[in-house]
């Protein structure tokens, strides 16, 4: 009796009777043809990635086999450490710390802006706007990162500086990093706002709750509960700031000055890696001889410093990371 039950259910639900059990859903799964297009999409996806690798590693080599030439001349030492930049000079000199100490300047002076009115007002958009408020102020707040830079070069030089000069009375030379990095972290806040604000409206509502149950008000409820819970975003927000004011250009061309020398203070002008870059890749020098070999010398540099911060950013992220 048993067994004319159990195939009358067989028949009833469609699966075998005599006690064999039906293939898993996730085998008939397994085993059902591709839908149109999937084979496709899969290909697309893959053939992106591999094209970006493929980009960042030509990069590298174009860098790289301009720059061994370079290196053959001139010691890896003298390049580093030399504390003289003149390589159009008749006593040519190699030295990269003068514009490596112009490039630190101008992006320290620009994360001090950045980093804190970015993640304030990431801060702000996500724990205390309301939602109105949100949706007209982010993409306000985005547009500023649509500005040419030229157009920040010339505010930087015809407005920022005499404002720091003549208002305030600030001793500054007319062409100098400290407008040149309060103007680029101007351009770098909506970055690091838009990024952060996205980490910080992902961390889960429960711990917002959770942190006011326990009697938190909402400053310290976004200090002390979302702000830590969103720190690899935030990381992610400061190293790609970093990345930008590194690698900013027209700015620091138009208002920091164009003159190689060790700055010492922010109210010098100084000529940073990538306005030499810009400055030097004018066509006037000769194709595979050593000044011209110093711009991929420059931007390898460049590419390794930038590369050192998102590695040790990498490993903040880990270590620090929270899943929830």
């Amino acid at each position: 009796m048993s067994s004319s039950i159990a195939r009358t259910a067989g028949r009833v639900t469609g699966r075998p009777s005599g006690g064999a059990s039906s293939a898993p859903a996730g085998a008939r799964i397994l085993r059902s043809s591709t839908r149109r297009g999937e084979s496709a999409a899969l290909a697309a996806l893959r053939l992106a990635a591999l094209l970006s690798v493929a980009i960042t590693v030509g990069i590298v080599v174009s860098l790289l086999i301009p720059a061994l030439d370079f290196f053959r001349e001139v010691p890896l030492g003298e390049f580093l450490t030399g504390t003289r930049w003149t390589p159009r000079f008749a006593d040519a000199s190699y030295g990269v710390l003068p514009l490596v100490t112009a490039t630190a300047w101008a992006t320290l002076i620009a994360l001090a802006v950045a980093v804190p009115f970015g993640i304030g007002a990431a801060i702000y958009l996500s724990e205390y706007a309301p939602t109105r408020v949100r949706t007209t102020l982010k993409p306000i707040l985005e547009l500023l990162a649509g500005v040419p830079t030229v157009v920040f070069g010339y505010f930087a030089l015809l407005w920022v500086t005499p404002l720091l000069r003549d208002t305030l009375g600030i001793t500054l030379k007319p062409f100098n990093l400290l407008s040149a990095g309060l103007v680029m972290g101007a351009m770098i806040i909506p970055t690091v706002a838009s990024i952060s604000e996205d980490a910080m409206s992902a961390v889960p509502g429960e711990l917002r709750q959770g942190s006011a149950a326990l009697g938190a008000n909402r400053m310290q409820t976004s200090l002390r509960v979302v702000v830590p819970a969103a720190f690899s975003g935030i990381v992610a927000a400061i190293v790609l700031g970093i990345s930008r004011a590194v690698g900013e250009t027209m700015i620091v061309t138009i208002a920091g000055g164009q003159q190689a020398q060790m700055v010492r203070s922010p109210g010098q002008g100084g000529a940073t890696m990538t306005a030499f870059i810009a400055n030097a890749a004018l066509g006037d020098s000769r194709v595979g001889s050593l000044e011209y070999n110093t711009l991929y010398a420059v931007g390898l540099l460049l590419f390794a410093l930038t590369l050192v911060v998102n590695l040790v950013a990498i490993q903040l992220v880990r270590r620090f990371r929270q899943e929830y």
